[in-house]
């Protein structure tokens, strides 16, 4: 199981889990490591919700990025719940394949509060 931030990392940044790029291959690689059968390999996806018009069109990036990659790499899509504006809390059980989605009400979900930088009428010049 994944849960991306952003599709792909800066052309100038290191790999890391927290891109899909990086993420998925991780655990295709992981998964083959430990004996599974890349044959047998087959992907549900849930999420790329718009909760917030702040954090622009990253699930839907992150959704199309899921999908291009699974389809490039020949890994059946069983099911999916792509994009929306709500959240998802999804049950995965490893041993069976079942999951479960239960979508979130907007009440559930806490604000997003960014701090603010302070006021100055200060010019820096470094």
């Amino acid at each position: 199981m994944n849960h991306f931030l952003l599709a792909k990392e800066p052309e100038s940044g290191a790999a890391n889990h927290r891109y899909g790029s990086h993420a998925m291959e991780l655990l295709i690689n992981d998964l083959l490591k430990t004996g599974a059968l890349r044959s047998r390999l087959k992907a549900k996806l849930f999420g790329g919700a718009m909760m917030q018009n702040s954090f622009g069109k990253i699930g839907r990036a992150n959704s199309e990025f899921a999908l291009q990659f699974l389809t490039d790499e020949d890994i059946p899509i069983v099911s999916q719940s792509l994009l929306g504006t709500q959240a998802r809390r999804i049950r995965f059980s490893p041993v069976d394949g079942q999951a479960q989605q239960r979508l979130v009400a907007e009440t559930d979900i806490p604000p997003i509060h960014l701090p603010k930088p302070p006021a100055t009428d200060d010019i820096t010049f470094f």
